[in-house]
Order: structure tokens, then C-alpha cells, then sequence
């Protein structure tokens, strides 16, 4: 058998396949036959450009986010029983609580990851697949997915209904984030480059949308479309291009979660603007097991399903790694991709 590994900044020849060979479970641990295995703009990052703010072991399996059906479990393990279909958070090690560098790592980073036909995976790490989901559907949820409840519902305050939040762009994080604060009753402004993700964006449930090019100055219109209090979470993805913006648009005592550098900006945080906003600015790390479980319990409650974009097969995995970036660089992606790995 073959799996994906990836080395640090080696591009997409850094991409190989090796072979390995089927692993046996240990005490508490579950074998894992992937059934599918979605992309985030970590692996990216990781392998075009050669950057990751935690640790990554030289040639690590990729991917952190993959569904698929329990083989065998380990000894000592009572829960997981085979045929179950399950996702794994992408930090095995954090089961709840804050965030530590004791609990960081993390599946294709400091660990190997899911881009292969079977995996070994801690039993404290897996969440049941809602039933409503296909594989496909559910590799979008471990990254992406707790991302986004975390932003909503993991700080000081979490999402009131009555509240509104604002996203920024289509990307994975910041469509589950619209989803699941809908779900909760909130308000959702979103951002965009186009008329086309505009419509779209409205469709999954947006109630008002700003093209950013057509309204740079887009923190003065969420203002305006709030009645100049501004929004109480803002689900910020897009780092020094945006964040002064979003400083702008949220009310005072709301929360900026600070979630990525997608925007590739220079740095051009304001402390002064930091201060004034009366806000607080949270970094969010993905999101614990806990965090998984909860919001795959909302993803069933309220059958809510993730845009997924282009699939590819196994074999093809360079080509879908290729078609991202090039998705990611034009910003013309919308819905995750994917890779199957098994029918």
C-alpha cells in the first residue's frame, strides 16, 4: 500500500508517495480505513510555502482532515466498534480545555496525517460522522469545521441568537462559520469578490453581502448595515490585509477570532485601533475534540452539509494539491476539495 507524504516547503515535488505497510492497533488505539480527505490551506502552506506557526517532522504523512469506517480497535478500546464512520480531531492529543503546546500535535504536521488507506488514530481523537454526511462531506468537518466553532462559541462570550457576525471571503472556515452561526440564530454579513460567490453565499444564508471590490471600505458599510453599533464577532481569516477593517466593524465589547493570514498582507495591526475598538481579539488554534464533537452534533441537529468543490482520486492527489492553489491564488474557490481515497 501507498500513502502521501510531504515534505516542508518542497513544493508539489515535494509530494511522493511511499509504500508502507498495514499497521496493527495498540492499546487504545482504532484502525481507520479513509474513506476521503479534504484540503485546507495548511497543507499549502506547509508544502508551497514552507511555513507553519507548529512544528512539522520532516517527510509527515499528509493531511489532518480525512472520514472514514472503523477496521479493528486496539486492545482496552470499548467504544469504537467496526463500521463505524468516523473523523479525527486534528489535534489527537487536545480532548478539552484551552489550548496548549503540550496538546499541539497535530495530524500532518508534527504527526502523520490522513492521505492514506488506513490510518491508526487514538480513540479519544474520534467523533462519530453525522449520518446525514457522505465521506466526502464529513472530511470538511475536523479543520474547517471546529475552526469555525470555536470562532462562534468557544470565547468569553459565546454566540447569542439576536447576535450578528461577520465573515470574511468563501473559504472553509469562514462557510461553516456562516452555516453554524445561522444555526444559532445570528445575523450573518459576509464578504466577497463576486457577484457569482455573492449569490451563492446568500443561498447558504447570508443576510447581506459586501463585494470588497466594489466596497473597499467595507467595515464603514457593516457599520451602516448595523445600525452604527457594528457586529459582535467578527470570523477574521485574512490577517494584515483585513484586520484593521474588521478592528472597524465590530462593536465594542464584541470579539475579533483571529483565525489565518489568507489575505497575505503586510502587518498592519494599529495598536492604538486595537484599543479604541474596545474589542477582544482571540487567535484561535482549530479546536479541540470536545469542540469536533459539539459541532458535529449542530451539523446534524440542523442537517447542515458543506459546499464541496472539485474531487479527485487517490492518484491524483498532486492535482488536487495544483488545483487548490490555483483556486486559492485567483480566489475563485468556493466548497472544499477533496480527495477520495476509497470507494
Amino acid at each position: 500500500m501507498k500513502r502521501w507524504h510531504m515534505t516542508m516547503g518542497g513544493g508539489l515535488d515535494g509530494l511522493r508517495l511511499r509504500e508502507f505497510e498495514m499497521p496493527a492497533p495498540g492499546p487504545g488505539e482504532v484502525l481507520v480505513k479513509l474513506h476521503a480527505v479534504s484540503l485546507n490551506y495548511r497543507e499549502l502552506s506547509i508544502l508551497l510555502k514552507g511555513r507553519y506557526p507548529l512544528p512539522v517532522k520532516p517527510d509527515v504523512v499528509a493531511c489532518s482532515d480525512g472520514a472514514g469506517e472503523v477496521i479493528e480497535a486496539g486492545p482496552g478500546v470499548g467504544h469504537w466498534k467496526a463500521g463505524m464512520r468516523v473523523v479525527a480531531s486534528i489535534f489527537p492529543h487536545w480532548h478539552d480545555g484551552p489550548f496548549a503546546l503540550a496538546r499541539a500535535a497535530q495530524l500532518g504536521g508534527s504527526i502523520d496525517g490522513m492521505l492514506a488507506p488506513y490510518v491508526l488514530l487514538p480513540e479519544a481523537a474520534l467523533v462519530p460522522v453525522p449520518e446525514h454526511l457522505s465521506f466526502e462531506e464529513a472530511a470538511a468537518l475536523p479543520c474547517a469545521g471546529v475552526t469555525a466553532w470555536n470562532a462562534l462559541h468557544g470565547g468569553g462570550r459565546p454566540l447569542q441568537p439576536g447576535d450578528t457576525v461577520l465573515t470574511l471571503g468563501s473559504g472553509g472556515v469562514s462557510l461553516w462559520a456562516m452555516q453554524l452561526a445561522k444555526a444559532g440564530g445570528a445575523r450573518v454579513i459576509a464578504t466577497t469578490s463576486s457577484a457569482d460567490k455573492a449569490e451563492r453565499l446568500r443561498t447558504l444564508g447570508a443576510d447581506a453581502v459586501l463585494n470588497y471590490h466594489e466596497t473597499p471600505a467595507w467595515a464603514e458599510a457593516v457599520r451602516a448595515l448595523t445600525a452604527g453599533a457594528g457586529v459582535q464577532r467578527v470570523v477574521e481569516v485574512g490577517g494584515g490585509a483585513t484586520l484593521a477593517l474588521s478592528l472597524r466593524a465590530v462593536a465594542f465589547s464584541g470579539e475579533v477570532a483571529f483565525i489565518g493570514t489568507l489575505a497575505d498582507g503586510p502587518a498592519t495591526l494599529d495598536a492604538n485601533a486595537l484599543f479604541a475598538s474596545g474589542a477582544t481579539l482571540r487567535v484561535i488554534a482549530a479546536g479541540s475534540t470536545a469542540q469536533l464533537a459539539q459541532m458535529a452534533r449542530a451539523v446534524a441537529v440542523n442537517r447542515l452539509r458543506p459546499p464541496l468543490g472539485q474531487v479527485f482520486g487517490f492518484d491524483d492527489a498532486r492535482a488536487a494539491f495544483a488545483h487548490y492553489a490555483r483556486e486559492h491564488e485567483r480566489g475563485a474557490g468556493f466548497g472544499k476539495v477533496v480527495i477520495r481515497v476509497a470507494a
